[in-house]
């Protein structure tokens, strides 16, 4: 039987830094994130955080960072992978300060150790915190998911490419380049 540890977002803040021990906040949960010590994950997490970067910074379209934590909503914190936001969402945003809401664009990097229901909660509080889409990408099976409100779920496959037309027209990555081997 395991045992729940809840807790506020003050509780949360409060907890020591612990060098390669993150945690998030699963509505009032305290959650252990897997760390990805493995190198296919953080291969995978740093393409797609280095192309989609380089793509939002060329044209001034907002921020693009990694492993940085959101509040989605009241006692739930989520980091994900790679995030995008929007520059129209920035002005004014303290740095210091953790950014409230979902990000724009939200990847999450699957580990073999993640539960895949997990991911699919995380897709949906994404979602129900404003973001527009969600990738989460499945490195061993070759796979992406692509969440966006009031949709299903697409599942694209390593002959295919991330892309969204809305929100980063122009940009396009090959899924055989981000999970080059």
């Amino acid at each position: 039987m395991s045992t729940r540890t809840l807790m506020t977002i003050e509780q949360y803040d409060a907890l020591p830094e612990t060098e390669g021990v993150k945690y998030e906040l699963n509505e009032g949960e305290l959650v252990a994130v897997s760390p990805s010590p493995r190198l296919i994950h953080n291969r995978v997490r740093d393409e797609i955080g280095f192309r989609l970067r380089e793509f939002v910074r060329s044209r001034q379209l907002g921020e693009v960072t990694m492993e940085t934590d959101f509040k989605l909503m009241e006692g739930t914190i989520r980091i994900p992978d790679v995030a995008f936001v929007c520059a129209d969402r920035l002005i004014g945003v303290d740095p210091r300060q953790r950014l409230e809401g979902a990000p724009d664009l939200a990847v999450e990097v699957a580990s073999p150790r993640d539960d895949p229901d997990d991911l699919v909660l995380k897709a949906q509080q994404y979602i129900t915190a404003g973001a527009r889409a969600v990738w989460i990408i499945y490195p061993e099976a070759r796979l992406a998911y692509i969440y966006k409100p009031g949709q299903r779920p697409e599942v694209r496959d390593a002959r295919q490419s991330l892309d969204d037309a809305e929100l980063l027209p122009g940009f396009s990555a090959p899924l055989s380049a981000i999970l080059r081997s």
